[in-house]
């Protein structure tokens, strides 16, 4: 039988918030809400008035990650707590539901379960800083530093396309990016970590299906790869002689796409995302240009065969056309196995709700995937419209929404109630 909320938190009230977060740089294509932008400062703020409503009490790590805690009455001091929780920063354009989702319903979830007898252990709700790497191009900044996975000499040197440091972003809310480390939370700290989001695919919808468990999250690797050429007039420069810096850079993203194809069966993908000409004249051949790519498996042998085959590919084009082509490995986060029991809870749960559920694996990376490193980790999906997302267009329906969040409910307690 569905647990029955509190009418200040079932489904229309998370709707509610969620609408609410939206508007925190809603712009005529999505939303814009990129990590410590005054946006997510504002949605951040937001976020802490919801959690001291529900008497959580809150604090700001050293990374800017918001904790909202609840101890249930008669617990001891250092027991491990039972977290969930999401992100609330965007990419570019992007929808309401990602991440806000996991916040949202993680807050009404811990609400709901403050209700509930049993309880042995805290309940923690986590707004993680930094997830998307939009900005610094550094993804799960947040729960990295929570998992003592932080790579602080990378991310001083972090910046946004305007110049803006990660660092300097950092001091602005009080938190020096040197003390980033004291973030980290001790495994005995954490009994379990949940996270509820939109699945950013379509088989959940295909199936038919509310509720998908995740077996495994695709990590991903982020490469920058700058190709030089030589700049020249594109009227006085015969083509034979040119060295046309985007042409090679332009073969690079057709090999990337054909070395990705023959990997689809491995559930790996690459992708092009980025490029940036220069001197980026109309009238001049372009002598440089700068380009990124996002590679995600599920299986790490398979990842660095696509790797090493893109390197090959790459090697080859710059030889051709004399351009030669300089490789920077921005991240590699290895894919990772989520723990058994946390599935077997959400199955358990799903069951004694009566949802249908099934297992997938996300090619999309989580915060879940850092904070696996420390805990016993669990992520929740519920479907996307046509698998759309990063996209002003993304869509979650009311009642997969209501069954996520009573799944996720359900499963919190089945994690922090008495044994």
């Amino acid at each position: 039988m569905a647990i029955q909320a509190k009418n200040s938190h079932d489904v229309a009230w998370v709707l509610e918030q969620i609408e609410r977060i939206a508007q925190f740089g809603q712009g005529r294509s999505g939303i814009t809400r990129l990590a410590f932008s005054k946006a997510d400062h504002e949605a951040r703020n937001y976020i802490i008035e919801l959690m001291q409503a529900e008497d959580l009490t809150v604090h700001i790590d050293a990374v800017g990650n918001i904790i909202g805690r609840f101890e249930p009455e008669g617990i001891q001091a250092d027991a491990p707590a039972v977290i969930t929780g999401s992100h609330l920063d965007t990419v570019p354009s992007g929808g309401k539901y990602d991440g806000a989702l996991g916040v949202v319903c993680g807050l009404a979830a811990v609400s709901r379960l403050k209700e509930r007898s049993g309880l042995e252990y805290p309940l923690e709700v986590v707004v993680f800083a930094a997830e998307e790497s939009s900005r610094f191009n550094f993804a799960t900044i947040g729960s990295k530093a929570m998992a003592g996975l932080a790579n602080v000499s990378a991310w001083m040197r972090a910046q946004d396309q305007d110049g803006i440091s990660f660092s300097s972003e950092l001091a602005a809310i009080g938190r020096p990016i040197e003390n980033v480390g004291s973030a980290a939370r001790p495994k005995n700290s954490i009994r379990g970590f949940l996270e509820l989001h939109i699945e950013q695919g379509r088989v959940l919808e295909q199936e038919k299906i509310s509720i998908g468990i995740v077996d495994k999250i695709a990590a991903p690797t982020r490469l920058k790869i700058t190709v030089v050429g030589t700049a020249g007039h594109s009227g006085a420069v015969p083509i034979e002689e040119r060295q046309d810096a985007l042409v090679s850079a332009s073969m690079i993203v057709l090999a990337v796409r054909d070395i990705a194809t023959e990997y689809t069966y491995q559930s790996a993908v690459a992708t092009v995302t980025i490029l940036k000409t220069y001197p980026g004249a109309i009238n001049v051949i372009p002598g440089q240009v700068e380009m990124w790519v996002d590679i995600r498996g599920t299986d790490h042998e398979s990842v660095i065969g696509m790797i090493q085959e893109i390197k090959d590919a790459i090697s080859t084009i710059a030889d051709d056309n004399d351009t030669p082509v300089s490789i920077e490995v921005l991240f590699s986060d290895k894919p990772v196995k989520l723990d058994e029991t946390i599935i077997e809870t959400v199955e358990s749960a799903c069951q004694q709700l009566k949802i249908p559920s099934l297992r997938l694996d996300s090619l999309a990376g989580h915060d879940t995937m850092n904070m696996a490193h420390i805990a016993p980790a669990g992520l929740i999906f519920i479907p996307c419209k046509q698998g759309v997302s990063h996209n002003g267009n993304e869509y979650a329906a009311p009642d997969d929404i209501a069954a996520g969040l009573d799944v996720l409910t359900e499963a919190l307690y089945q994690l922090a109630k008495c044994k």
